[in-house]
This record gives C-alpha cells, sequence and structure tokens, in this order.
C-alpha cells in the first residue's frame, strides 16, 4: 500500500502545529522531522522519523576473520544521536563505506536507540549515486531517495534493481502532481513518498490523492426488451492511452440510471486489425461513467479525459482518453430491463463489429441481438447533474 511521510523541517514556523494537526487527522503515514521534541509529542499511530543530519556513521572495522568489530555508535553512543519517541532513524549516505555502516547498525540494533530501523537518504545525481541508491534500497527497510534528473528514468531503474527488496522505497516529490506521477512509474510506483506541504491543505490534498482507488462494482444482468434501426446520428469512438482486457470495457446509457458495458475492439474482426484502446461506445448524447462516480457525457470526452475501464467480474481501473472521434453513422437502439424492471437503454452504431459483454464476459455481437439475450449493465441509484450525483427529483424517457 502506497503510504506519505510529512517533512517539516522546510515548513514556516507558523505553519507546523497546522500541518502536524492535518498529518495526524489525516492519517499521514510517517512525520520526518530534526526535532527530537517536537517528534515526541505525536501519537503512536504516526511514524515518527528522526532526520541526524550531522555526519554520515563511520563504517565498522573488520575484527580479524573478517567478522565486524563493533561499529561506531556502538562503540561510543555519543557519536549516534538520541531518539527518544522516534520509530526511524534517517541519516544520509553519499559512498559505498558510509551504506555499509548503515546497513551493519540496521542488522545489529546500535543506531543509538536499540530496536529503531535505519533509513537512508541519498540525492541521486549521476550514475554512482544511481547506482549507490539501487544498493541502499537491497539493503536498508527504508531508502529515501531525491532524483535531481526531473525525468523519472532513475527511479524506473532503482524500481526495477529493487523488485526482490523486502525494504520500502520512498521518494522526494515537490509537489502534488509528481506525488501522482511518482506513484505510477512502472505500474508499481513508489512505495512512499516524502512530501514537505505549505500548510495543512496540502495535507489534506495529498490524503484525497492517496485514496484515489477506483471501487469495485456490483454488474447486474439486463435482457434485451429490443432492438430497432433509428437512422442517422453521431456516435463517438473512445480510443484511450491503455490496452483493454478481453473481458473489459466501458460503461456507457442514454439515461444516467443504467449503463451497459461496451467491449473494447480487442477480439478479431473481419477485414480490420483488433484496436484494443478502442470502444466504439455509442450516440453522443450518451453518459458514461468515470471516476469518482461522476458521469460525463460522450459528446464531452477527449484528450485527457479519465474514464473507467470496467471488467465482467466488475473491477475497474482508471483509463486516459487519447483522442475521441465523432463520425455519422446509422444507429440502433436497445432498450433492455434490469431485475426490478428499470429501463436501461443504448444507442450504438448500428454495425456488426460494434459488441457489447454479456455474463462471464461473453462477446455479442449488436446487430445479432434478440430479444430475451442477456447483457451486463450498472445500475447506478443516484440522479445527475453536470454529471454529480443529486439527490433530486428526475425522470429520463
Amino acid at each position: 500500500m502506497r503510504f506519505a511521510w510529512i517533512d517539516l523541517r522546510e515548513v514556516p514556523a507558523r505553519q507546523i502545529q497546522a500541518v502536524v494537526d492535518a498529518a495526524v487527522h489525516a492519517r499521514m503515514a510517517g512525520v520526518l522531522s530534526a526535532d527530537a521534541k517536537l517528534l515526541g509529542t505525536l501519537p503512536p499511530t504516526v511514524t515518527r522519523i528522526l532526520a541526524d543530519d550531522g555526519p554520515a556513521p563511520a563504517a565498522a572495522p573488520k575484527k580479524p576473520g573478517g567478522k565486524e568489530a563493533k561499529s561506531a555508535a556502538e562503540a561510543d553512543p555519543g557519536n549516534s544521536p538520541s531518539a527518544p519517541g522516534a520509530d526511524v532513524l534517517l541519516r544520509k549516505f553519499t559512498t559505498q563505506h558510509e551504506l555499509d555502516a548503515l546497513a551493519a547498525d540496521h542488522r545489529t540494533g546500535t543506531t543509538g536507540a536499540p530496536g529503531i530501523p535505519v533509513a537512508g537518504f541519498i540525492d541521486v545525481r549521476d550514475d554512482r549515486t544511481l547506482q549507490l541508491s539501487c544498493t541502499g534500497a537491497m539493503a536498508l527497510p527504508y531508502t529515501v531517495i531525491h532524483f535531481a534528473d526531473p525525468t523519472k528514468i532513475p527511479l524506473e531503474i532503482v524500481l526495477a534493481a529493487a523488485e526482490s527488496a523486502e525494504g520500502k522505497l520512498v521518494t522526494v516529490v515537490d509537489g502534488l502532481e509528481e506525488a501522482a506521477i511518482v506513484f505510477d512509474v512502472l505500474e508499481r510506483g513508489s512505495d512512499g513518498i516524502l512530501f514537505t506541504p505549505r500548510g495543512a491543505d496540502d495535507v489534506f490534498a495529498l490524503a484525497r490523492l492517496l485514496q484515489a482507488t477506483t471501487p469495485q462494482l456490483e454488474l447486474s444482468t439486463l435482457t434485451v426488451e429490443s432492438i430497432r434501426h433509428v437512422g442517422l446520428g453521431d456516435r463517438v469512438c473512445v480510443d484511450t492511452c491503455s490496452h483493454f482486457e478481453e473481458d473489459e470495457g466501458i460503461l456507457v446509457g442514454s439515461y444516467s440510471s443504467g449503463f451497459v458495458l461496451c467491449c473494447s475492439e480487442t477480439h478479431p474482426l473481419p477485414y480490420m486489425p483488433t484496436r484494443p484502446f478502442r470502444v466504439n461506445a455509442g450516440a453522443l448524447h450518451s453518459y458514461t461513467l468515470g471516476p469518482d462516480n461522476r458521469t460525463n457525457y460522450l459528446s464531452e470526452v477527449g484528450s485527457g479525459t479519465a474514464l473507467l475501464a470496467v471488467g465482467a467480474d466488475g473491477r475497474t481501473r482508471r483509463v486516459v482518453v487519447g483522442r475521441a472521434k465523432l463520425e455519422s453513422r446509422p444507429l440502433l437502439e436497445i432498450r433492455t430491463h434490469a431485475e426490478d424492471g428499470g429501463l436501461v437503454s443504448l444507442t450504438v452504431q448500428d454495425d456488426w463489429h460494434v459488441r457489447v459483454l454479456g455474463p462471464g464476459g461473453k462477446v455479442l455481437n449488436v446487430t445479432e441481438l434478440q430479444p430475451g439475450d442477456e447483457l451486463l449493465g450498472y445500475l447506478a441509484t443516484d440522479k445527475r447533474h453536470v454529471g454529480l450525483p443529486i439527490g433530486e427529483f428526475c425522470k429520463e424517457v
């Protein structure tokens, strides 16, 4: 599960208490500070990370026979900062020598506060520090990395190198937009982020980002009542930036109360190649369901719009639209009813290669549908205003 640590070291003094209160209230995973007394005031529900900004620890010398001697902290506890109330001790490393010392302290529990895990911090600016960060990610329980390169290629390299590591990778970000990107790199993303907020509002915005997951939907079986040709109209093909699975599509309907699961062009077609990124979705007036229980008209969908890809088992994921194609085509109206008798209608292009999904992910060509056939759909109880759920009277016919 992804998590965030709030860094207090550069938060203005007048904002610190508000940021701390927000971090606790929003259930941030951790708070980082160089002030041990401040950390001591935090509840145990928050991981308290004490930053040791002093010199990096000396590596432990080897005893005859290759065994490690006592570390600097173990030999002289005065070399290690006191960590009352801290749960993790953060220390910088810039060389393999310093990383070895951190790893040794982690193994032997000699951080100056027995039992406290060690986190290593490294500033990645070149190939040497990049390779060192990869080694650290394999050796430490937490590795906190600041990348000087604004691209995410170095992060991809560390994620790949640490794929099998038990420790957690924490990436320093400079804003909410970068946080969202970092969590998606190589699909897996960074385990956590280190974020310096400007105020309490930033903390709450970050909490909303961390909670931004797509829901599992309870799909319903719809029974076809009628199919009729309605003549020429404008329909929309939705081309996403993702591959659809064979049992995935998007939810489309003429009414905001019900949607049909429209199939992607993942399955073979005569006369043309498959287009696994595309859904021939329906007439431009139709609703389609997106994240956060919000709908869009297909006429509004365009490059950058976020929609829900929905599987036949109700699983969902966020997909981004690359483009939408609006073209005039003959249209077909499909009227269905749910088990409670509620009407669910869909208007699509009148063409054999346009498909919808039935129970179990069965692929059905719309021109071959017959009354009594079963489709998969989703029933929404909310009425809509500008795509948002609203509790008011609304009748659609």
